[in-house]
């Protein structure tokens, strides 16, 4: 499975969140071109604030694959993550990370911040970005245009 691929079930998973008014972000996680774990926000449903796309897939991959080095790994996620969820996938020593849209306000990996490859810390993770960035970009505006009109 290629990025592009990856990233149509990523958005698919995002779509998922908009049940339970997440906001829609979707990932997945990938080894040797195989899903062994994809996941939504789930923040609102379980009332958790780091029930995000991201370390939820880290979590179930982590568990999948029986242990906590994701060196093998690759991250595929709609929004640029947050630092986080940055933060996890250096601590998971995830071996490649891919996102879509970029987070100009809480984007951790390019944006804001560069915690993917800061060399201060223990492990840097190579980035993808942009992949259908367009189709990623357009769901969350579409999902805070409607928060917005309905507020």
């Amino acid at each position: 499975m290629d990025d592009e691929q990856a990233m149509a079930l990523a958005l698919d998973e995002a779509r998922a969140a908009l049940a339970h008014g997440d906001v829609p972000v979707g990932a997945v996680v990938l080894v040797g071109g195989d899903v062994v774990a994809r996941r939504h926000n789930e923040r609102e449903a379980a009332a958790d604030p780091t029930a995000h796309a991201e370390v939820l897939a880290l979590r179930d991959a982590a568990a999948a694959l029986g242990g906590w080095r994701l060196d093998d790994a690759t991250l595929v996620v709609t929004l640029e993550p947050c630092a986080m969820c940055a933060g996890a996938t250096v601590n998971a020593r995830l071996g490649r990370l891919v996102f879509g849209a970029t987070d100009l306000r809480a984007g951790a990996t390019g944006s804001l911040y560069n915690l993917c490859a800061d060399p201060r810390l223990n492990h840097e993770v190579p980035v993808t970005a942009g992949v259908r960035a367009d189709e990623c970009a357009a769901l969350l505006t579409a999902f805070f245009a409607g928060r917005r009109a309905g507020a």
